[in-house]
């Protein structure tokens, strides 16, 4: 139930908040990665529930263009 929340939530943002959190989330990425490469990072499975909202925010950018498009 949590992701269905989420996606609405995230369906209900205009285009530039989502760009916004779809930098933040690349920016948390980085950040893990370099922590697993440090062996800093105890929870790896947070990588992919990350790319997994980055997956979720690009598609929904890019619904948005094209209803935008076809108007």
């Amino acid at each position: 139930m949590k992701a269905k929340e989420e996606l609405k939530e995230l369906k209900l943002k205009s285009e530039a908040e989502l760009h916004r959190l779809l930098a933040s989330n690349r920016e948390k990425l980085r950040d893990l990665r370099f922590k697993v490469s440090q062996n800093q990072l105890k929870n790896i499975r947070e990588i992919r529930q990350i790319k997994k909202k980055i997956a979720k925010i690009s598609t929904l950018i890019n619904q948005k263009k094209n209803n935008n498009s076809n108007k």
